[in-house]
């Protein structure tokens, strides 16, 4: 197989695309990949380290007001669409796959306008910009949520989960607690806010750090590389004192490994967070973003809320004291917790990438 496949700006896009890929690989090594991404994203780095030959096109988001900028970002769309032809004539894919930001929507388009089969994975319960755009003429569709299955024609779309969880749930070996200064086989909550971390949750739990102290369970607290030193800066200004059941850390580099022995896990509601924690059958505190297009986190949550795999709690209403309390809540009753995984776990899908593999392989050979 010959497989061009496009996803970038945000993890969120590229963790997916490249679980999709290692499982071809692993299902057929001969598989020859090529990942287009943009000039400036994250791909850029991320991809060739794990493996993959990488092109870039050079694309720029629309802006949501009126403004001059939009002409600039129509004018990169077209000339990204014509390297893209470009790219593609001379790799000559049998496929070609997107897995959303806006470099996939010219690298797709660009597919579909020469004859090629294409393929896009919808992450969020809402469908992205650049996704409904494809839309229109794509061959067959991946979504991680059922509810997203109404915004596509009939029978067009299939619900195969998000290809990051299967990585997540197949990972083994154990994980470093000492390395926390904290004890396997304890009740634990993990507590963190994305890669880059969360201001406002941050703040918040600073703010109940004192209560957590006197809890019985554990709590990781993840602030984010960015943001870690002005986190113990507050801390240190306010003279708040860390008892041993809390650890204070910038970021989990393993976090495949720790997900699988929490007891609860508290952060935002993104659409690759949320797949992995559900294919685990954890519980969920969600806190949503609403500083996303479209608040699509709210309805990320919003759909888990519905089934009772999770708590929302909106950033209007995070405080300290807010955010103990439900969490206290949940690790003070575990039928409550065992009922949440239950549901968030009927809903996962630990086997998706398998799905999307699938759902890519079926366009060939139509």
């Amino acid at each position: 197989m010959r497989i061009i496949i496009s996803g970038g700006g945000t993890g969120g896009h590229i963790y997916p695309a490249l679980a999709t890929l290692n499982k071809l690989r692993a299902l057929k090594p001969d598989t020859a990949v090529l990942y287009i991404g943009s000039e400036r994203g994250l791909e850029g780095k991320i991809v060739p380290e794990a493996g993959y030959d990488f092109a870039s096109v050079k694309v720029q988001g629309f802006k949501r007001s009126l403004s001059p900028d939009n002409f600039k970002t129509v004018y990169l769309f077209l000339k990204a669409v014509h390297e893209s032809e470009r790219l593609i004539r001379k790799f000559k894919p049998d496929v070609v796959v997107g897995t959303g930001g806006y470099v996939s929507g010219p690298v797709v388009y660009a597919a579909q306008r020469l004859g090629i089969p294409t393929v896009i994975h919808e992450q969020n319960s809402v469908i992205g910009v650049t996704n409904r755009f494809l839309a229109r003429k794509i061959t067959k569709v991946g979504v991680a949520f059922p509810a997203a299955l109404a915004a596509f024609k009939p029978n067009l779309a299939t619900v195969v989960g998000n290809p990051r969880a299967q990585e997540v749930v197949e990972t083994n070996g154990k994980y470093d607690w000492q390395g926390l200064g904290l004890k396997a086989g304890q009740p634990t909550v993990l507590i963190f806010g994305g890669s880059q971390g969360a201001l406002k949750l941050n703040h918040a739990m600073v703010d109940a750090i004192k209560v957590f102290n006197r809890s019985k369970y554990q709590v990781i607290f993840v602030t984010g590389a960015k943001r870690y030193a002005e986190v113990n800066e507050e801390i240190t200004s306010k003279g708040i004192n860390v008892a041993d059941n809390i650890a204070v850390v910038p970021y989990i580099n393993n976090m495949p490994q720790l997900m699988p022995q929490v007891d609860l896990i508290v952060g935002r509601a993104g659409a690759t967070s949320i797949a992995e924690q559900t294919a685990l059958g954890k519980p969920m505190v969600l806190i949503p973003s609403p500083y996303v297009t479209n608040d699509h986190q709210t309805k990320n949550a919003q759909a888990l809320v519905d089934v009772g795999a999770a708590s929302l709690i909106t950033e209007a209403n995070l405080t300290g004291g807010h955010l103990f309390d439900v969490i206290n809540d949940l690790m003070q009753d575990a039928d409550k917790r065992q009922a949440m995984a239950g549901a968030a776990k009927k809903i996962g899908v630990p086997n998706a990438a398998d799905l999307f593999v699938n759902l890519i392989e079926s366009v060939i050979k139509e």
